[in-house]
Order: structure tokens, then sequence, then C-alpha cells
């Protein structure tokens, strides 16, 4: 039974900052070797450290404008990736890599203001999420964002 959708940015999305070569704030997108493990917020995979290319652009996941409205750096490739399409379940090498991916789950409301949160720790995601979506009925939607940087991974929806 499916009980949550990962939903990653689009590849439209970063097709238009390749091209554009500026993120949605009109600030010039910057690239970089990896020199850390990322992940790409369009195929949810790791970079590889001193190999792949990213840029850098800043980045908000939300629709409103308000005082939850948390926009931030993230990285994508810089060369055309396919979207992170195993929606049903976390990225599994997200999940996998506690040390570089430290998480916390961020639940919003219809409204987008913050109504919950919680650091993943040791728990397993893919059990986690659901629970949330079972029990914290105010929570429309969740971020997953690294616990230590703050920064946006991506959004997680009901299904």
């Amino acid at each position: 039974m499916k009980q949550f959708k990962i939903v990653p940015l689009s590849e439209e999305f970063a097709a238009k900052i390749r091209e554009t070569n500026k993120d949605e704030f009109g600030h010039n997108v910057i690239e970089l070797l990896a020199t850390g493990k990322g992940p790409c917020r369009v195929s949810l995979k790791p970079f590889k450290v001193g190999e792949d290319y990213r840029l850098l652009l800043s980045h908000s996941p939300f629709t409103v404008d308000n005082a939850f409205n948390q926009s931030g750096p993230i990285f994508i490739q810089k060369e055309t990736v396919n979207a992170y399409d195993d929606i049903h379940r976390f990225p599994p090498e997200i999940k996998a890599d506690k040390e570089n991916f430290p998480l916390s789950l961020i639940g919003y409301s219809k409204e987008q203001k913050m109504v919950f949160t919680k650091l993943v720790g040791d728990d397993d995601v893919d059990l986690l999420i659901p629970k949330i979506f079972e029990t914290e009925t105010e929570v429309e939607y969740l971020h997953a964002r690294n616990a230590e940087a703050c920064c946006f991974i991506c959004k997680i929806e009901r299904v």
C-alpha cells in the first residue's frame, strides 16, 4: 500500500536553472566540484565527491510567502539527470547514509505553517513517515531536511 509520495525538484525546474544560469531569486548559479555528497535535489542521489560537478542555487520549496518560507542553498547536478522516480519510498542512498545525511522531518499545514518537527535519528524513515501522517492530522506534507545543515532535500506528500 502506498502511504506517501516523494516529490523531488522537477527536471523542468533544473533545465531552466541550467539554461538561464539564474536561480528563482535572480542570483547567479555557482558551479562547483562536489566536496560533499549533497544530494542532487532532482535525482536525490548523492554526489561523487571530487568527480561530479554541481550547481549551487537558492531555493524556496514554498508557494506562500510567510514567516515559515525557508529559502536556502541547494545543489543539483550540472549535467541533466532524471528525477527520482521510486516515489513511494524514501531514497535508499540517503536513508542508508545517516552520517552524511542526518535527517529531520518538518510538517506543514495546508496554510504552509510549520506544525511538526522530528529528528529521524536511528528510526527507519520509511516507517516514520506514514506514522507521522497517521498521527499528526494537521500535517498536510513534510519536508525532509538535513538536520545539521538545515537545507531542504525533498517534499513528502500524503497519498
